[in-house]
């Protein structure tokens, strides 16, 4: 039996113990225990009420209850060749359709703040409606920042980026938004809405701006879920960000 640490995490995320999810759910706290230590697994409309306690899609929390062959590609909305050829509209329609979680993960995603007038102010505004957002910026001190640099031969230009994105989101977000420094090989951008997201692939040599975008939506499939994982893992190897100037 493996542990379910998607169901432990999610707990911890809204505030769950044993007991509150279990007088949530109308079931034991020994019902609870045995989903998270993987021995159980809560009839379908269980499963509904604790997925919509959490704040999560029934097949994140339990994915060998899906016919994943089933879904295969139905995950996948719509592609964009260049990162510039997603709509602009698109951005903004995801970011005022979210109501739980909004992160994003970039080396400085400066195009945000600087080409999409309402991304700033719709931003700050989700955060104090209760909206979870958080924010992961290449660390200017870091290895990953500086061989970013040194592909593309900016001359520092990469850092400078991460300075002005934290500046204008130190000017603008409120105390609730939380904002990480990573260090980690960027292969992908991720920016996720709720159950949507947008995915920005790498390729050596060329920027961000002309690789291509995928945008997922989550129905039961692994495509949504496999970039949920890695957002988490770089989540948790991040160092907090000052935003007095201190990294920058």
């Amino acid at each position: 039996m493996a542990t379910n640490e998607r169901i432990r995490q999610a707990m911890h995320r809204t505030g769950h113990d044993l007991a509150s999810l279990a007088h949530a759910a109308e079931v034991s706290t020994k019902s609870v225990e045995r989903w998270i230590s993987g021995a159980a697994v809560p009839h379908p409309r269980t499963r509904y009420r604790v997925a919509a306690i959490l704040g999560e899609a029934e097949s994140y929390l339990w994915p060998e209850t899906v016919d994943s062959t089933s879904l295969t590609g139905a995950e996948l909305v719509a592609t964009y060749p260049r990162r510039s050829l997603v709509p602009p509209h698109v951005w903004s329609d995801l970011l005022r359709s979210a109501e739980r979680s909004v992160d994003l993960l970039a080396f400085a995603g400066l195009f945000l703040t600087e080409e999409h007038p309402d991304w700033l102010a719709g931003l700050a505004a989700k955060a104090e409606a209760g909206v979870r957002v958080r924010l992961l910026l290449g660390d200017p001190e870091g290895a990953q920042l500086a061989a970013r640099d040194r592909e593309h031969q900016i001359g520092g230009g990469v850092a400078g980026r991460v300075s002005a994105v934290l500046a204008h989101y130190g000017q603008h977000m409120p105390e609730s938004v939380e904002i990480r420094l990573h260090d980690t090989p960027l292969y992908t951008s991720i920016y996720r809405f709720d159950d949507d997201m947008l995915v920005n692939t790498h390729a050596y040599g060329v920027l961000a701006a002309y690789t291509p975008v995928m945008r997922l939506r989550r129905i039961g499939g692994e495509f949504f879920s496999t970039y949920i994982e890695s957002y988490e893992r770089v989540w948790a190897s991040a160092r907090p960000a000052s935003l007095r100037g201190e990294d920058t």
